[in-house]
């Protein structure tokens, strides 16, 4: 005999429980269930953003690093000397004497195959816009053998003069601008010669903080032997200082460019007692060593960064 309890039939006509009711979704355990789990599904079209906004920020970043392409200026267009203009001592303003500068195959170059004797006429090839606040950059190589009547301390010898003066205030048979020279040598086959260092032909700089009076002082660089290409650059703020790289490697630095007013080519120069050289010319030297650039830009800088 089957119980009551037992009876499938009255199993059968049990009622069945009501099904729970629903309950609206709590927003409270939803943002806590999403912090809890290791995994959040986000949307696609979220998806396709952040890899955007990351090659945004890269980008942004490699821009201040190193500029963009079309911040920086070409002075050299590797055709031609336009935008330039030559002083050679013993030569009026614009009389390119034995076409010593010209450009070969694309490569600004400086030679004296047309000289007899070099005679110290020293040369220099002017940018025909001064800057203040800017970052140089060029690369060059020293080639060939010295012209005949070349000074022995010529010899792989040639450099960019910065915050030099106008051109047309120097007398003919000057033989350097008043500026602050960035001299660029190159080795001798043996020994350290080291370049990137600092000249100063009418001009006075302050390192550590003392006035610095030697017409020429030694950089940090490695020498350069052979006619391998070297990079150099320099970063002019103003009279505030100029720091010198060889190959993104800091070399020199200097603080306020001055004019020295014992010189009598800087006296002229000099203005309300000023001495502080806050712009000027740049120019690329001819000193009787070829040599060969094959890039020469600028990128302007902000006087306020």
């Amino acid at each position: 005999m089957i119980s009551p309890s037992t009876n499938p039939a009255k199993q059968l006509r049990r009622p069945l429980d009501p099904p729970p009711m629903r309950q609206p979704p709590n927003p409270l355990e939803k943002e806590a269930n999403m912090t809890e789990s290791p995994f959040m599904i986000v949307p696609f079209s979220k998806l396709v953003k952040i890899p955007l906004i990351v090659l945004f920020l890269t980008g942004f970043l490699n821009e201040r690093a190193h500029g963009s392409d079309e911040e920086w200026i070409q002075l050299f267009n590797g055709k031609n000397l336009s935008g330039w203009q030559v002083k050679i001592r013993g030569e009026k303003l614009g009389n390119n004497y034995g076409n010593t500068f010209r450009v070969e195959e694309g490569l600004l170059t400086v030679g004296y195959e047309a000289y007899g004797d070099f005679n110290e006429k020293f040369g220099h090839l002017f940018y025909h816009q001064p800057f203040s606040h800017y970052h140089l950059r060029a690369e060059y190589r020293f080639i060939k053998e010295q012209s005949k009547g070349g000074p022995g301390w010529a010899i792989r010898n040639s450099g960019f003069m910065l915050h030099g003066q106008d051109p047309a205030t120097m007398s003919l048979d000057q033989d350097f601008p008043v500026s602050i020279e960035a001299q660029l040598l190159g080795g001798l086959g043996k020994g350290d010669r080291t370049t990137a260092n600092v000249c100063t032909p009418g001009t006075h700089i302050v390192m550590d903080g003392r006035l610095i009076k030697n017409h020429c002082v030694q950089s940090s660089s490695q020498t350069y032997h052979g006619e391998q290409w070297v990079s150099v650059e320099a970063i002019v703020k103003g009279s505030e200082s100029i720091e010198l790289r060889v190959e993104g490697e800091t070399v020199f630095k200097l603080k306020d460019p001055q004019l020295d007013p014992s010189d009598p080519n800087a006296k002229g120069l000099i203005k309300d007692n000023e001495l502080l050289i806050h712009s000027g010319t740049i120019s690329v030297q001819s000193e009787s060593h070829p040599i060969q650039f094959r890039k020469i830009e600028l990128k302007r800088l902000d006087p306020t960064e």
